[in-house]
């Protein structure tokens, strides 16, 4: 077994291989980038080495500075972790040049299995199944234009050495084409440092299964059961579980002996995942090879009870599999959500900000419920999340005795989860945990498309509610920080009755309540209507009665700014002094950053007429392109930023103006009775 390895990733599988490598009593080295340098893995490793700048390209991506800090610390492995270099043959190559073990397979089966379009024809003409498509070297624009029109639409454009959704589009007609193809290579490029792409038609109404294979040096492989990861958003897991519901046991000992074969057949070493995109009639179809360590590893490691991060040191250490296929047992199921910073109300563009507010659920097991909590995190309360990296917060981890408890234990455990200070995707976790067609498992990778009126419904407390809650709380605090009636702006007068104003501002507007102090409680004015409100504080928990209905509910705050969180969902109100108006919005014809974000480039000129959705300028963001296009014709007027500018959320970009009418239009306007 290894002394001491250098961990080349960071947050939350970072801390992963660290809790692994000490138990097994193997020194870890973290590295890190600047946005890194107070991060949850670096102070839970023994040591941690300084890579360089934020952008990953001048600090997780740089292989030579990885393999220095390697040689001066004396590790004698490094394992990638997933993401950034863990599929890079390259790097792999230049470990064993080193001396050095990579934790993961050899770079021949990187180079084989990592290029999607090289494993498809490697599968194909194994007999397995491919998705109909274009996996071919000619990367000429023109002749994939061809291609996409012979493979027919919609049709999928994906990165050859892509992953977790990067460089990946659906096209639905040629008019899309070559637009989608050329901010698909840029986004692959900046990911991977390759944009060669493959195209695969589109089957929208596929599930989304994978089977975990795990092989040593000895030429044993073996799988341990697959996973449904179909419920997905921008070709991006959001939920998996383990096993996938409703296949038949030959289809699983199909997929699972395919895998193991063709893992086997390139040499392939330690943990690898292959992906079958699979049929209501029973069909599946080969669509690519992870080989790394996946996202999603934890619920194949409670329905089997292994830790995968400990096989894959003692296999990357030269030791054998520790089990038979026949030795391999499932039990129970096993549900994982990923919990990210994003606002899954706005196309899900990734967020960005400080945690200010970190409540997170109960783990551990639960001996009542016969169920497992678990919860893999990198961050703490007050780290920050950037741009600059995958807005994942945290994965959350339930297992049950069969899927139903399991559900219904993620949905609690879901309910306990609070996170104030950035936006997040707790509230359609909550209510995918609890909808019915996941219950009844009618799994496909439209699932979120499909059931967008479940999942995005109206919030469940009235605006009024949200605002009494608030001001009960604003109250009740101010009293607990200093109770003298003298403090403070609270409206307390000598032999009259307390009377006090708050402002809340909430969904883009101020509200103001006019509150006085009763025996039993307030009478607050909203809107001219008076409510009765009586309210105890604890410690995080307000509980209420307001006009005669019971509520319960927590609440957070920082500075001005309030979270209250209710059957999770969460409520952003913002306090303001009673005299204040609410802000402006830009003027007409502002176009605003959705996100915080660099300006990877720009498409139009001062002075240029655009047309309602053109595309005028393209975001980079979490290493994901967007863009911002026209809402109306017009011309540009003003250009606020150059190509590479670094941007907040809410900064006007750029502005369009109305097109003028020539005179002769005009004045043919003017005539017309």
């Amino acid at each position: 077994m290894f002394n001491r390895i250098l961990i080349a990733n960071r947050g939350e599988i970072a801390c992963r291989i660290i809790r692994t490598a000490r138990r097994l009593g193997i020194a870890t080295v973290a590295v890190y980038s600047d946005a890194d340098a107070g991060a949850m893995h670096v102070a839970q490793a023994d040591e941690a080495w300084r890579l360089g700048p934020a952008p990953a390209a001048e600090s997780y991506l740089r292989q030579d500075i990885l393999l220095e800090i390697a040689r001066r610390c004396g590790a004698e492995a490094i394992h990638p972790g997933y993401g950034f270099l863990s599929e890079n043959a390259g790097f792999a190559h230049a470990c064993a040049e080193q001396g050095l073990v990579f934790i993961g397979p050899p770079a021949s089966a990187i180079e084989a299995m990592g290029s999607k379009s090289a494993a498809k024809a490697l599968m194909s003409a194994a007999g397995v199944p491919v998705v109909p498509g274009y996996h071919g070297p000619n990367q000429n624009a023109g002749h994939l234009r061809q291609e996409a029109e012979r493979c027919g639409f919609p049709l999928l454009l994906k990165a050859v050495a892509g992953g977790g959704g990067k460089g990946m589009r659906v096209v639905h007609g040629i008019n899309e084409f070559d637009e989608a193809l050329a901010s698909a290579r840029r986004e692959a490029k900046a990911a991977f440092g390759d944009d060669a792409m493959l195209l695969e038609r589109y089957l929208s109404k596929a599930r989304h299964v994978e089977v975990q294979v795990f092989c040593d040096q000895f030429g044993h492989g073996i799988y341990l059961s697959e996973r449904d990861c179909s419920v997905q958003r921008r070709h991006q897991k959001v939920l998996e579980e383990a096993p996938a519901p409703h296949l038949s046991p030959q289809t699983r000992v199909n997929m699972g002996e395919a895998a193991v074969r063709a893992a086997l057949a390139i040499g392939y070493r330690g943990a690898g995942t292959l992906e079958f995109l699979y049929l209501a009639d029973g069909r599946f179809f080969f669509m690519e090879m992870n080989t790394r360590l996946q996202v999603e590893h934890p619920v194949t490691e409670l329905v089997t009870g292994l830790d995968l991060v400990e096989w894959q040191l003692r296999v990357a250490a030269g030791e054998p599999l520790p089990l038979t296929q026949e030795q391999v047992k499932i039990r129970g199921h096993a549900v994982e959500v990923r919990v990210y910073a994003e606002d899954p109300e706005n196309d899900f563009l990734p967020a960005a900000g400080t945690l200010h507010h970190l409540h997170e659920p109960a783990t551990g097991t639960d001996t009542s419920r016969g169920s497992l909590v678990r919860l893999d995190t990198g961050v703490r309360q007050g780290d920050e999340v950037g741009i600059f990296y995958d807005p994942l917060i945290a994965k959350l981890i339930v297992w049950a005795e069969h899927r139903e408890l399991a559900l219904r234990q993620l949905a609690g455990s879901l309910a306990q989860y609070r996170i104030g200070g950035v936006r997040t995707n707790l509230r359609l976790l909550q209510a995918l945990a609890g909808s019915v067609p996941l219950k009844a498992a009618e799994l496909h990778t439209g699932f979120i498309e499909q059931h967008g009126d479940l999942l995005f419904a109206p919030p469940g407390l009235e605006s009024s509610r949200v605002l009494q809650l608030c001001a009960a709380f604003v109250l009740l605090t101010e009293q607990t920080w200093d109770p003298s009636p003298f403090a403070g702006h609270r409206g307390w007068r000598l032999n009259q009755p307390s009377l006090r104003q708050l402002a809340f501002e909430y969904e883009g507007e101020v509200h103001r309540l006019d509150i006085s102090s009763e025996a039993a409680g307030y009478l607050m004015t909203l809107d001219e209507r008076p409510h009765r409100l009586t309210a105890e504080w604890q410690q995080d928990r307000l509980q209420a009665v307001i006009d005669g209905v019971p509520l319960l509910c927590h609440l957070a705050r920082h500075n001005d700014q309030l979270w209250l969180f209710y059957r999770g969902e969460r409520f952003d109100v913002r306090l303001h002094s009673p005299d204040v108006e609410p802000q402006s919005t830009p003027h007409g014809g502002g176009l605003c950053a959705p996100m915080p974000g660099v300006i990877s480039r720009i498409k139009v000129t001062l002075g240029d007429p655009v047309a309602v959705g053109q595309t005028l300028l393209i975001l980079e963001a979490m290493k994901m392109e967007h863009s911002i296009v026209a809402p109306t014709a017009g011309r540009v007027a003003e250009l606020y930023y150059r190509e590479g500018s670094q941007v907040s959320e809410g900064a006007e970009l750029l502005r369009l103006e109305p097109e003028l009418k020539p005179k002769q239009d005009q004045e043919q306007e003017q005539e017309t009775p």
